[in-house]
């Protein structure tokens, strides 16, 4: 090779080694802040290993609790990582599988309550009937002498004898015999007559005297000295406190008769439960005389004042008594199926629910171990599920098994993190 390809050959190899040194130097220098952060990353300094199930014990050295899970690192200035929601938690699919955490969809139920209270049969008060004369008298025969006695419609009761009674039946008797002689005479002296017999017979009718008793006055002719009184209904004698040959004063009870076919149930049910009764609602009643029936009513009426000693409401409900089985003062056990005004609602397991007494939360599955604890309102409470009115939506996963253990796994966090924003101030 002759010289000046020599010298040629030489400068070529000059120029590659400095291009070569140029690019090794700029590589070096792009790469060496990035392994300076990993360098500082990796030796960031352990302040301290926490107890992995979220109790307050530490320990300086890597070690592991009964369960045999490690104790997590905490490092000198950690912070949550910027991809997990406020608060949330995220945890190893071994430890969510030695947990035995477990997750169920919020879903739209229909919730039914079952409110239970006890209460007494007594008389249906629109089947009461009293026997209270409108005149002054006395009780010549008594036909139902005992309380508790079954009576029948218009079965006769007594007899009694009344001068007043007797009085007004001739007054009406006189006026029909002058009306039979002056029905050829003129029509003033007719109108007269006719007036006193009406104002007659409306006297007796005042004073409950039967079409029964008038139709027998008028084809008899004569007034009787005795007048019958009759039962108004069906039923038992409730209370009975006439006797045989007693006088008797306007408005005085005789007689109080209660028709049985229908009866009430008073019911106490308590303060906290009275908001899920409502009118025509669906009662079960179960008697304590009869274990082996139930029988159905429905409510009719709710108390609108609470006892303020037992803190109870009445409340009332109609049932048939065909066969006469409920007698008033029997104890019943009384069961209300309520269910929720608007339906179907949101709603989540009660074990899902972390009650802390001033917070409610339940943990959101976010992703495989990763859980968010989020703030909810609670509504109904009924079949072992709770109304969610606001805080979640229908179909999100909630934790309900191992949740309290996640929800103290990230209050700790929460905690640790706010005490190294203290102690960075």
């Amino acid at each position: 090779m002759n010289r000046i390809g020599w010298i040629g050959t030489v400068g070529l190899i000059a120029v590659a080694a400095v291009a070569a040194g140029y690019w090794m130097g700029t590589r070096s220098a792009a790469q060496a802040p990035h392994e300076a952060a990993q360098g500082a990353k990796q030796e960031r300094k352990v302040l301290y290993y926490r107890n992995p199930m979220g109790h307050p014990d530490t320990s300086p050295v890597p070690k592991k609790d009964p369960m045999g899970m490690d104790y997590i690192p905490v490092y000198e200035g950690g912070e949550p990582e910027p991809d997990l929601p406020a608060g949330a938690v995220k945890i190893s699919l071994d430890k969510v599988q030695l947990l035995g955490v477990r997750s169920e969809a919020a879903k739209m139920r229909e919730l039914t309550r079952t409110v239970r209270a006890v209460g007494t049969i007594q008389a249906n008060e629109r089947l009461l009937y009293t026997v209270a004369p409108r005149f002054e008298g006395w009780i010549e025969n008594l036909h139902v002498n005992t309380t508790g006695q079954s009576v029948r419609r218009d079965q006769p009761l007594m007899e009694v004898y009344s001068p007043d009674l007797v009085t007004a039946q001739e007054e009406y008797l006189i006026a029909l015999r002058g009306a039979d002689q002056l029905k050829g005479s003129g029509s003033d002296a007719q109108a007269v007559i006719q007036r006193m017999a009406d104002d007659a017979l409306r006297r007796l009718r005042n004073w409950e005297v039967s079409d029964q008793e008038l139709q027998a006055l008028r084809q008899d002719g004569k007034p009787t000295r005795l007048l019958t009184y009759r039962s108004a209904a069906n039923g038992v004698v409730l209370r009975k406190p006439s006797v045989e040959g007693m006088r008797f004063m306007p408005g005085d009870v005789l007689f109080e008769i209660a028709d049985l076919s229908s009866v009430w149930v008073l019911a106490e049910v308590s303060e906290q439960e009275i908001g899920f009764v409502r009118l025509r609602q669906e009662a079960k009643i179960d008697i304590v005389a009869y274990p082996d029936k139930s029988f159905a009513g429905k409510v009719v009426f709710l108390y609108p004042t609470i006892d303020s000693e037992t803190r109870t409401a009445q409340v009332r409900i109609e049932l048939a008594n065909p066969g006469g089985l409920l007698k008033p003062a029997m104890f019943a056990n009384v069961e209300l199926a309520s269910g929720h005004a608007s339906g179907e609602v949101l709603a989540v397991p009660e074990s899902a629910v972390l009650d802390s007494g001033t917070r409610q939360a339940v943990l959101v599955r976010r992703d495989e171990g990763l859980f968010e604890p989020r703030t909810v309102k609670l509504g109904m409470r009924a079949d072992h599920y709770i109304e969610v009115t606001e805080g979640l939506r229908e179909g999100e996963q909630v934790v309900v098994r191992a949740n309290f253990l996640i929800d103290a796994e990230s209050n700790l966090k929460a905690a640790l993190e706010t005490f190294g924003e203290h102690e960075g101030q």
